[in-house]
């Protein structure tokens, strides 16, 4: 019960109301995403690369749904880069390893998001326990 007391963290808290929607349009353009969808993805990515650059843990990767995301943010490069630079006093770079994306590694890295307090969409990592196809990410071998 004391989980459903402390609220979790988002990761469209991590920047401006004003950026977030910024990025989520660009990504429903960009990506052929539903709004709907792109701010689930925005918020995941951000929640994502803050945990990855926090504790240097470039081992994580985003799932196929959520990479994107980080991409959108990448492609807007004043604001990624400026926000990098607050967040951890450096660059994080993308190193593209979607070769290592299975179920296991999605389960962790969501799971690593967790522990760090941020909500996870498990559809967007593939780790949800009833996977429906329309949300599902295509990753390792979650549908």
């Amino acid at each position: 019960m004391l989980e459903n007391a402390v609220g979790l963290r988002h990761g469209r808290d991590l920047v401006s109301p004003e950026l977030f929607a910024k990025l989520c349009a660009f990504c429903a353009d960009e990506y052929g995403q539903e709004p709907v969808v792109a701010r689930r993805v925005m918020d995941q990515a951000l929640a994502f690369l803050k945990v990855m650059g926090d504790a240097r843990a470039f081992d994580m990767a985003p799932s196929e749904i959520v990479d994107p995301g980080w991409h959108t943010f990448m492609l807007h490069t004043q604001e990624y880069a400026t926000w990098c630079e607050e967040q951890f006093g450096y660059f994080v770079h993308h190193a593209p390893n979607s070769k290592v994306r299975t179920r296991p590694l999605m389960a962790s890295v969501a799971d690593r998001i967790k522990a760090a307090g941020f909500e996870v969409d498990e559809a967007l990592w593939g780790t949800s326990a009833d996977c429906n196809q329309p949300a599902c990410c295509g990753d390792g071998g979650c549908c």
